[in-house]
C-alpha cells in the first residue's frame, strides 16, 4: 500500500480549502449555465480534497513541493 507524500505547505492547504468552498458556493447560489456550474463544482471538490489531503497531483507532475 502506497502512502501519499504531502507536497503543500499549511498556507497552500488553507487557501485551497477556502477557494474550493467559494467555488462550490458560487456554483450553488449564482445563476449560470449548467456546464459552468459543473466545472466550478469539480474544481471546488478537487481543491477541497487536495487541501485536506495535503497532496496535489498537478504539483507532483510539475515537480513542485511547497512544504519544507
Amino acid at each position: 500500500m502506497a502512502t501519499i507524500i504531502q507536497n503543500q505547505n499549511t498556507f497552500d492547504r488553507f487557501a485551497r480549502i477556502i477557494v474550493g468552498g467559494i467555488c462550490m458556493l458560487a456554483a450553488s447560489y449564482i445563476s449560470m449555465p449548467t456546464m459552468f456550474v459543473f466545472v466550478l463544482l469539480i474544481l471546488g471538490l478537487y481543491l477541497m480534497f487536495s487541501g485536506l489531503a495535503g497532496h496535489c497531483v498537478l504539483y507532483k507532475m510539475l515537480g513542485i513541493k511547497t512544504c519544507k
